[in-house]
This record gives C-alpha cells, structure tokens and sequence, in this order.
C-alpha cells in the first residue's frame, strides 16, 4: 500500500500531521515510487516494509459443504474476485445460496482488491462433489449423486456420514470422484496462474477438518510458500494435529516450506489450547517446540465469531463481547471455554514455558472470511449472511433469505434430520482479513512475515497497525521522520522476542501506530492487552493508552468515556465527526516486573459503525434485529511481543514428563 494508502486518506477529513506524511511518505519508512507502489531494493531493509491485506481461508466448489450450499465458483474465479477484478456468479449459485431468482450470471466484484489470497477448499474428498456438475461423471449418474444433485439436508448429513467412513458404497464413491476430479492440480494451477509478483500474490492451501464430533472443531489451514505441493494430508488420514505437522516436516524436508493455522478455537470445546497432547497427556518441550514451528499463527476472528476472548474469561473486558460464536450448533451442551481462545492460550503458553522451556502457544494473529462462495468479501455491507460474500451492488437476498439470516422467519428449520437444533444464524459474523509488513507483495516476502508473525488482523475493515517494542526506543520516537528505521534497530517488531537486558538499559516501552480505513470509520482508542506470569497461573490486564478525544476519562471511576455514537438506525450511516484519523503512543508499562514473563499485544478500536444484521434489516424493511448488537466497534489485533527473564527460544532438552495441571 504504501504511499498509494495515504493517498486514499486524502478524501478523508485530514490532520496538518496527516497532509505532511501524505506529502512526504516517511511515516511508515516505506521506499516507494511517485505511483506509491513499494520499490524492492536488491537488499531489502526492514524499514521497507509495508503493510499488505489478505485473504487465508477460502473455499470454493471444490469443497464438499461449498457445493451443497450451491456454489459453483471455482478457485480461478475466486482469486480473480480478491484481486479486484469482475466475475460473473452463475444464477443457480445466486438461487441457492442468496435466494434470488436471476435469468443469468450475475456480475460480482469485491469493494477494493486485496494484496494476496489463498484459496484453502476441505481437503476431505476434495473435488469429489463438484463432479455431480459433469453430467458424464460416474457420480453424477449414480444413485447417490442424484440425491446429493436434488439437495435437502438430509442428503447433506448423509454426505457427511460419508466424509467421516472408513467403508461403504457411499464413501467409496466419493474417493474415486475425488480422484477422478484431479482437484489439487486445479488448485495450484489457478494459483500459479494469478500470481502477479509484486501486484498479487497466491498461496498454494488447504483446509485440514478435523470434526472430532458433536460441532467440536480442530481446523487447520495449510499455506505452502512454493508452485507446487505434495498430495494434502487430510482428517482422513489422522484427526491428530501432530500427525500433521509429522506431514508438514515431510514436507519442509522436499525443500517446501509450510505452517498450519488454527481456526475457530471458539469451536473447539477447549481442545486447541489444552494443557494437554492429543493422547491425554501433559505438554512436554518436544510438544510444544514442534507446536511453535508448525503453527506460528492462530486466525482471531471469521465469520463463525472471534476467538480472542469471552466476557466470562475476561470480565474485566468491557469489549470482550464482540462477535461472539460459542458453539456451531444451537441448544449444544455449554461448550468449554477454557482452552478455546486465544487469550487464554497466551498466557497459558507462559505457565507452560515456565514448567518445560517451551512455549507451545507462541502465535502471531491472522483474521480471515472461511466465505464458502467463493467471494472474499469483508465489508459489513458484503456479507450474505450464513456463509456468503456478495457484491452489494449487484447481489442482494431474496426477502425469504433475509428473514432467514436476520432469524425471523417462521417457517425456519429448527432441527436438522440428525436431531441437531440449527445454527444461530445472527451468530454470524462479517468476514475478517489478515495484514502483513512485507518488504514487497511476493511469496517469499509475505510468507516470511508469516513465519516471523509481523502480521495483525482486523474484523474486516483496513485499520493499518504496527507495534515496536524495546529497552531504548525514545518516548518521543513517533515524532521522528525515521522512526520506523529506529524501532527495528532499537527494538523488535510485534511477533519477536524480548529478552531481559544484560547491562543498564531504558525501561520496557510499547511504540504502536495506526491509521484508519481509508474509506472506513475514525480510531476510537489504542489498548495494551498484557498477561503476565504470577506462580503457576497467568494474570491478564488492559490498558487504554491513546484515546481519540478530549476529557474521555472519568475522574470518579478511572473509566474510560465511551467515544460516542454516531450510526442513524434508519439509514445505517455513521459520522465521522467523532474518532480520530491516526492514533500513536510510545507507552512505558508502569507495572512491569523484569522478573516475571509476560506477553503484549495491541488491540485498535474503531467508533461504532453499524453491523451486517442492522444493514440488512434496513436494506429489506424488516424489524431491527433484537438478538444482536445494532452496532460493533470493528478493531485490529496485532501479534504480541514476548518478553522473557531469560533468553528466548533457547535449546531446551525436554523432560520425561510435560505439567501438571
């Protein structure tokens, strides 16, 4: 983005500070051309490095439950659609995923392009499904294929039967369509084909889906850095995540680089962030140094809710409520919450470094779509509710589908023929997406700013954030033109280490900057979220450490004052004549114990704008939905920055036995 991202801000109501950077582009210490794009100087500096959005998780036809909802776009379209361009949606796919009767293709083109994308479809029978499309195909003529043609979910769920089967006609005809459909070649094909160094990038990917059962989720995303890749390793062949990252060593030792991404610990019923190993066992340092090196991010928000944190782990969060998705069915027994997010897990990760030498849970954070259309779309107006993008200029629900999604439909099926209760479908959220500081938009550029976890996310919107932390930034950094050349060499970015220093040091400062979406809402606040050891268990804290506004805080309680609201329930729009442009702090942790391990990371709020359920109540003249907020605050998350009494990721030998909890 670069210089060209200040530029889209000019439109916006702009600050002096602002114009000047705009002018000069030295904010961001970006090297970058009169066009704004960013030069990649033959030795690439750190302070080159500019920030970049993309999509990680994405399915398309190829993907079992994509087909039965009624998708036919396949990856070439959907990576045509993230780099901004025009695609034409079939009209059976806008029938039977929007409900809207169309009498032929109908145009689609995302709001503004993204820098990268990976198209990540179920490696479960990947394809096998999308043959029933083919009139001459084995399935398409079977029985079986038939029914799965003719929909109903009762047809679904004895799909799923077979996904899950080790034998049976059903299952064995899904294998040799799978092979049939050759669909991992047309995976990295279309891939390769939309590969634009410098202006696009595409990632070779898959989802593997471990479903241990009753709507418990282990999902994992694959991202491989290379034109090519072996055969994926699916949950077929083993629902144990160390089994996977056995496949991804194997892997790494063909000279192909790859790591895994957890998604939906909110689904997980305690288990991706567990004290213990898949066999029931207690982390070792061998678990957990293996855990590191494969899955060096955790995905922090998508459509099925944030997994950030939950008011009854955080209750001193006044916004840990935000798009919270506990459980993919409804009327499930309480899931467990401990062990299902993030948060948690930070802190868990230092009791158990703590105990073996290692940190397991040592993560970086992405956000991503899990859109099964085809169409990554994260604007509130372009979601579709369930799991869909759309282009609100030209796909809107059938009002049948909007009563639907919006949960006031009286003839809604409440049970599916399993005897599950239905989805919550204002569960639902609005698609996320990841930032990365890349020296360029290459492969080898993005995917090692996704190994050194200089990556953040956001809930959808554009906020553009990076976080330094160090022993001698100076308190006035943010006001030197060169500031980001000074934080990378004073100091390490979010996702690296801090170790404590050996001789006389300044103390621990935090320098975070951001700036909003160019076309989006003004910055509410920064915070610093902190967890720190304390014994055998963690303690967590927030602070609020640059606010937009004057007199926000109360000198009665010590609260922070709301920063307003601006959004006029008849028409959805909000005002920015509240927030601010651009927020900055160099912040000195007042409590800082060098003697007790800890984790940072920041957390960018954005005024309140209104949520997807309330546009499209508007949009369709239906009742404003009771059973959601009117309203979010959207916001970014940046990886944290560890800091440690001792030397961080040093060689430890790992214990007979892990903790003990």
């Amino acid at each position: 983005m670069g210089c060209g991202y200040l530029k889209a801000l000019e439109s916006s109501t702009m600050s002096k500070t602002l114009k000047a950077l705009l002018m000069g582009c030295t904010l961001w210490g970006a090297a970058a051309s009169a066009d704004g794009a960013p030069r990649t100087p033959s030795a690439p500096r750190p302070e080159t490095r500019t920030a970049l959005f993309g999509e990680l998780h994405l399915h398309t036809a190829l993907s079992f439950d994509a087909w039965t909802f009624g998708t036919k776009i396949m990856p070439d379209d959907a990576y045509r659609f993230a780099k901004g361009e025009t695609v034409m949606v079939p009209a059976i796919q806008m029938s039977k995923t929007l409900g809207q009767q169309a009498k032929g293709p109908v145009a689609a083109k995302r709001a503004w392009p993204l820098d990268f994308a990976a198209v990540t479809d179920h490696s479960e029978f990947l394809g096998a499904v999308a043959q029933i499309d083919k009139p001459n195909s084995p399935l398409s003529q079977s029985a079986f294929g038939k029914a799965l043609r003719d929909g109903g979910m009762g047809v679904f769920f004895r799909a799923a039967v077979a996904l899950g089967s080790k034998s049976g006609p059903d299952m064995e005809e899904l294998k040799a369509a799978a092979l049939a459909s050759d669909a991992w070649t047309l995976e990295q094909r279309a891939a390769n084909a939309h590969y634009r160094p410098g202006k696009f990038t595409t990632f070779i990917g898959y989802e593997w889906s471990a479903t241990p059962g009753g709507g418990v989720h282990m999902h994992r995303n694959v991202i491989f850095n290379a034109d090519h890749a072996p055969v994926p390793f699916s949950a077929r062949d083993s629902s144990r995540p160390e089994d996977l990252w056995t496949y991804l060593g194997s892997v790494r030792r063909q000279g192909i680089d790859s790591l895994a991404i957890p998604h939906n610990s909110n689904f997980s019923d305690g288990r991706d962030f567990d004290w213990n190993m898949s066999d029931g066992q207690p982390i070792t340092a061998a678990y957990a140094l293996d855990r590191a090196l494969n899955e060096p991010l955790a995905e922090i928000s998508q459509l099925k809710g944030t997994s950030e944190t939950a008011p009854d782990l955080s209750p001193q969060d006044e916004f840990a409520n935000f798009e919270i998705a506990d459980r993919v069915y409804a009327g499930q027994t309480k899931p467990t919450l401990h062990g299902s997010y993030i948060r948690e897990a930070f802190g868990r990760g230092l009791v158990i470094e703590s105990k073996v030498g290692a940190n397991p849970f040592k993560m970086g954070l992405v956000g991503a779509s899990d859109i099964h259309n085809g169409l990554s779309a994260s604007d509130e107006r372009a979601f579709g509710g369930g799991a869909f993008g759309i282009d609100p200029k030209t796909m809107t629900l059938s009002e049948k589908a909007a009563n639907l999604a919006l949960d006031i439909a009286s003839d809604r099926a409440r049970v599916r023929p399993n005897g599950q209760k239905e989805n919550e479908p204002l569960q639902n959220s609005s698609a996320a997406i990841t930032g990365v500081w890349a020296e360029s938009n290459t492969r080898e550029s993005i995917f090692a700013a996704l190994k050194r976890k200089e990556t953040f996310a956001t809930s959808g919107t554009r906020i553009r954030v990076r976080m330094f932390g160090g022993w001698n930034l100076p308190s006035n950094l943010l006001a030197q033109p060169d500031w980001v050349k000074t934080a990378y060499a004073k100091g390490v970015s979010m996702g690296g280490d801090l170790s404590a220093p050996k001789g006389p040091q300044g103390p621990l400062r935090l320098a975070v900057s951001a700036l909003k979406d160019p076309s989006g809402a003004n910055l509410d606040r920064i915070q610093i979220i902190k967890l720190w050891l304390d014994g055998d268990s963690s303690r967590e804290k927030i602070f609020d450490v640059a606010l937009a506004g004057r007199q926000r805080l109360d000198p009665q309680t010590g609260r922070v004052r709301p920063v307003g609201n601006t959004v006029d329930l008849k028409t959805g729009r909000f005002s920015n004549s509240i927030g601010a442009a651009s927020l900055s702090v160099v912040w000195t942790d007042p409590e800082f114990d060098p003697k007790r391990p800890a984790v940072y990371y920041a957390r960018i709020m954005e005024i309140p704008t209104a949520r997807w359920s309330t546009l499209m109540a508007i949009q369709h003249h239906l009742p404003l939905p009771t059973k959601a907020p009117l309203t979010i605050q959207e916001r970014a998350w940046t990886s944290p920055i560890w800091y440690s009494p001792a030397t961080p990721n040093a060689q430890v030998v790992p214990p007979a036995k892990g903790i003990q909890q």
